[in-house]
This record gives C-alpha cells, structure tokens and sequence, in this order.
C-alpha cells in the first residue's frame, strides 16, 4: 500500500487509521493484513518462540482479538469494546510471564508488519513509540539479571496522551 502521497494531505490531527486506507473497508482490510503479518511473523520466525509459547497454539482466536482492538485504538471503529469491553490490557496480559525480552519480541514482530504495508516511515516511528509505550508497561516480570534494559524515551511517558509524531494522535492511550 503506497500512502507517502495521501500522508500529505492529512489534517495535523487525523488518526493513524487513515494511513491504511481511504476507505472504512480498506482502513480495515489493512488492519486485519497487520494483524495477520505480526501473528504469522510470530509464528514462522523462531526468533520469536519465546513469545509464541505465550499464544494458544492455534492463533485465530488471538488475530480475531488483536483485530477489533486495533481497529478502534488506530483511530477507527470501535469493534472490540462492544463485544468484551474494556481492554483492560495490564489485567489481561498478567497471568503471561513478560519480561523486556518478550516486549521486545513483540515490537519486532510489529514493527516488521508495519513495514510490510509500506506505511510511511515517520508513521511507523510514531506507531512504534505508541506500542512501545503499552509493552513496556505490560511486563510484569522483572529482567535477569545482568540483562540490559531499554527504558522510555526521555521526555517522554506512558500518560502523554500523545505519540510524539505531529499528525497523529492516538486514540486509546487510556488502556487501564
């Protein structure tokens, strides 16, 4: 998907939703792509077999999930809170052992989606310290020791409400 043409006609506070399509149904065609790309890179990368081992084996339940949450937290509808309701990411995520090590295998696995639907690359940085933001206060584990750890960005904090990235504003930094 080449969208560096449409990225210039952009309002300064349009969602990242629009960046996948010009259309509700193309926005979201694009995101179920996302969605399948991290989960298949997820699982066919063995790179990634520390965080895989965290998901059911089999996966459709997950992408089905991740799907309708993307959809409204990039800006467009609402499809998972009328059906579980409210994410509760922190809660849900903490019966799953994640250390820095498992948030960073996730960020790769996205990041590598991400570029795989060719957004623009300031869209993708902007995205990125938005999920970076929600993994690393995900973890629950601490780190081994000896390990090395990444903190946030300075200046920046997981209540800033925004990505740092002018021209998008991501809804759903309230993810309790």
């Amino acid at each position: 998907m080449t969208t560096e043409s449409a990225s210039n006609q952009l309002a300064p506070t349009q969602p990242p939703i629009h960046y996948f399509g010009n259309t509700t149904d193309e926005q979201l065609l694009n995101v179920r792509r996302l969605v399948d790309t991290f989960y298949d890179e997820m699982d066919q990368n063995p790179d990634y077999a520390v965080i895989r081992r965290l998901h059911p084996a089999n996966l459709d339940h997950s992408r089905e999930k991740f799907y309708l949450f993307l959809s409204g937290w990039l800006g467009g509808p609402d499809l998972y809170s009328p059906q579980f309701g409210h994410p509760r990411l922190r809660m849900r995520h903490m019966p799953f052992p994640i250390a820095s090590s498992e948030r960073d295998q996730w960020l790769l696995c996205m990041v590598h989606a991400l570029r795989v639907l060719e957004l623009p690359e300031r869209v993708i940085e902007g995205l990125m310290m938005s999920f970076f933001r929600t993994a690393d206060w995900m973890r629950n584990q601490a780190d081994p020791p000896g390990s090395a750890k990444v903190g946030m960005p300075s200046g920046t904090s997981a209540s800033s409400g925004t990505n740092g990235i002018p021209g998008i504003t991501i809804k759903g930094e309230d993810i309790q």
